[in-house]
């Protein structure tokens, strides 16, 4: 048999485990050492296994991934995501559709110091949907406006998708959280735009409260303003080079530490969870890197990814066109399967064709550039039908809304990402002037 069809025959039985409840990463594992197996022998793999592990988890790099976890977890336990909508609601509850937005500003600034999307979800259902409840906006309007505000998670930087991409890809992390800002910001723009358009067709979905008063607004912003600087001090260290991905996470980390004991907003019992949320989504986490290395080294055994490359380019097509087929087919992937294993996945194969495509950039550029693409995928797969996994999220929390709704409310949503996502691609400067700039 062929390298070929063993690639195809281990892709339909990854696939079939997975879809058998087994985790996505033990499923890449095993399919990926019986493919290796298959194609080269047991002892070569076996010596692969002596070394391959040990040097993939020793990486400096890998670091980030935890630190900026724990900075996230940190935030969460201290209560600072009610502290942002508060402040956020300050601002803007009294227009008609301002609480929704406040969730987006809040989201967007919790997305500075997360990095991920279905904690982002999971700490504003319980923030801000009993407030928005209170003032009696529609269902499916405040359900889908947590669920998206989610994504801003990881479309704002840092982001832990865009950490593993950078890993798998070999690319520069800095220089990728870079080019995530200008969409980031430009998603949280898009999301208030749909509700101010939702709110002009149906009033009643998002009525307007009376306005706070400056002294209550002065106290709702100095409640988060170390928060904001903690943000500022990573990102922008970050951007500006003062500090490698990894220290600004460390630097992060222990910030939101000292502030959140300062201010006695984290008991010991919320450290100690904060400690094993940790520990639990990082060994998730590199449980399915270990398993997409392994399933990784089957496939360049198996030449698919060089092959389905040299077959593309053959074609002839249209640069960009390759690029919508590529979009298209991880929007339908995204919504049925785990992102970050999803993005393990198909990197190997679909990266080596971006790659030899000629987009009259550097190549450098290109792959920051479709790993923004890639990015913005991922954030429609977390709201997208028919396994959108932050309108899971906030369903489980508001048990009383059908799940129906909650897609209903955050379809304008995934219509706004997909204008946004062919505007990123058709003008791939939008995510690149800030890489030119600073670099």
């Amino acid at each position: 048999m062929s390298g070929l069809a063993v690639a195809g025959l281990g892709f339909a039985a990854m696939l079939c485990l997975i879809a058998l409840r087994m985790p996505v990463g033990l499923a890449m594992m095993v399919t990926g050492a019986a493919g290796y197996i298959s194609i080269s022998g047991l002892s070569p793999f076996l010596n692969y296994l002596k070394t391959t592990p040990y040097y993939l988890f020793s990486s400096y790099t890998l670091s980030v991934i935890p630190l900026f976890i724990l900075m996230g977890a940190l935030a969460e336990r201290s209560g600072l995501s009610t502290k942002l909508f508060r402040a956020a609601a300050s601002l803007l509850g009294h227009f008609r559709g301002g609480m929704s937005m406040a969730v987006i500003g809040a989201c967007t600034a919790f997305g500075a110091i997360c990095g991920s999307s279905v904690a982002t979800t999971a700490t504003f259902s319980r923030a801000a949907l009993p407030e928005l409840r209170r003032y009696r906006y529609a269902s499916s309007l405040a359900t889908g406006t947590v669920a998206v505000g989610g994504t801003l998670g990881i479309l704002i930087p840092p982001s832990i998708i865009l950490v593993v991409y950078a890993i798998t890809t070999e690319q520069n992390i800095a220089k990728l959280f870079q080019a995530a800002l200008i969409p980031g910001l430009l998603a949280a723009l898009f999301y208030c735009a749909v509700i101010m358009l939702v709110v002009r067709r149906a009033p009643d979905a998002g009525p307007a409260h009376t306005a706070a008063s400056n002294r209550e607004r002065a106290r709702a912003l100095f409640a988060v303003w170390p928060a904001l600087v903690i943000a500022a001090v990573v990102v922008g260290g970050i951007y500006g080079g003062i500090f490698t991905p990894t220290e600004g996470a460390a630097v992060g980390a222990i910030a939101m530490l000292v502030t959140c004991v300062l201010q006695g907003t984290l008991s010991w019992d919320g450290f100690k969870e904060s400690l094993l949320q940790t520990a639990e989504t990082s060994a998730m986490i590199f449980a399915i890197i270990l398993g997409s290395e392994i399933f990784d080294a089957f496939l360049a055994l198996s030449q698919l990814p060089s092959t389905l490359a040299e077959l593309v380019v053959g074609l002839a097509l249209p640069p960009f066109a390759v690029i919508a087929t590529l979009m298209l087919f991880y929007i339908l992937l995204g919504a049925v399967m785990d992102e970050l294993a999803m993005i393990l996945l198909t990197l190997p194969v679909f990266f080596p064709i971006v790659s030899a495509l000629d987009f009259g950039m550097p190549a450098d550029e290109v792959a920051i550039w479709f790993g923004i693409l890639v990015l913005i995928v991922v954030g429609i797969g977390f709201t997208a039908p028919p396994i959108g996994l932050n309108v899971f999220v906030v369903s489980s929390i508001a048990r009383d809304v059908p799940i129906g709704t909650i897609y209903r409310g955050a379809l304008p949503f995934v219509a706004a990402d997909i204008v946004r996502l062919t505007l990123v691609a058709i003008f791939p400067g939008i995510a690149l002037v800030l890489v030119r700039l600073l670099n």
